[in-house]
């Protein structure tokens, strides 16, 4: 007659082997989970009709900027972008919503292009051609809450940068060169060729990441620019010469963060632009921790 004492019992026998098997199941899946391709979500661009237009040009379009997808493709990761939806449309309806796209995805680039509309922060346009694209400013501002509603990490390029401080409650300075009359050219007809130097405030996180830089150059593509400070944001770059809010992080989230400059315009480890992969690899590095 077997003899079973303490932990020898059937019972207890049976119980550490499916534990152990339990544990192998779940180690498996974490270890797929963490390795399986990101995907991550870039928003539109919107091209509105134009009056009189036919063809493409008499439609509504929504796209990317090559060079943003191939930035964020650079490290091995699948991007998708994420267009608008419309749940009341009488054309093509459907139940769709933004915050499927913040479930399904692991991560956000809210890409730069238009300016975003004085309405958005409850001012008003000081010039008409400084209007801005209010429905982009809507569609973003819901996709930006989507992703920070389901702890996805965001990361703002430009435009983006500007909108993740409106969506906190911060303004904008319509126009740097009228707004601010002592600060520097930030836009120029050179375009992406246009660069200024920038300094990371000590402490901030860029600071940290960017230690070895003593004046890193960036590239600068903007004529509007962060006025008053969004709540929980804390400022990580600023424009050499005059100041002008040049990066930002919101306090409360593993990664929600903007930079006013193009990093997708950069060449990685080149001599001359500051070498943003390493910020890219902290965004991916956050969609890896928080997709559980």
């Amino acid at each position: 007659m077997a003899i079973f004492d303490g932990d020898d019992t059937p019972w207890a026998v049976t119980k550490r082997v499916f534990s152990a098997r339990y544990q192998a199941l779940t180690d498996t899946i974490s270890r797929r989970i963490m390795h399986r391709t990101l995907k991550i979500g870039v928003s539109a661009r919107i091209f509105h009709p134009e009056p009189g237009s036919t063809g493409l040009r008499s439609k509504t379009l929504q796209y990317l900027e090559e060079s943003i997808a191939h930035w964020v493709m650079s490290r091995d990761v699948m991007v998708f972008m994420i267009p608008t939806v419309n749940a009341n449309s009488l054309l093509h309806p459907s139940n769709i919503r933004l915050r499927d796209y913040a479930k399904h995805l692991d991560g956000l680039v809210l890409q730069g292009g238009a300016d975003v509309s004085p309405q958005s922060y409850s001012s008003t346009p000081t010039r008409p051609e400084w209007n801005g694209d209010r429905a982009r400013d809507m569609y973003e501002l819901e996709l930006l809450h989507e992703f920070f509603e389901a702890s996805k990490p965001v990361l703002g390029i430009c435009r983006g940068c500007q909108l993740i401080n409106v969506a906190f409650g911060g303004t904008l300075y319509q126009d740097i060169a009228s707004d601010v009359p002592n600060a520097i050219e930030h836009v120029s007809a050179l375009y992406d060729s246009h660069r200024h130097t920038v300094t990371f405030p000590q402490g901030s996180t860029l600071a940290a990441l960017f230690s070895n830089h003593a004046e890193p150059v960036v590239n600068s593509i903007h004529h509007q620019a962060i006025k008053d400070l969004g709540r929980d944001l804390t400022v990580e770059a600023v424009s050499g010469p005059d100041n002008i809010v040049e990066a930002i992080r919101y306090r409360k989230a593993r990664f929600v963060m903007g930079v006013q400059w193009h990093p997708e315009f950069h060449r990685a480890h080149g001599a001359d632009l500051l070498d943003c992969t390493p910020i890219l690899d902290q965004f991916l590095r956050a969609a890896r921790e928080t997709r559980f």
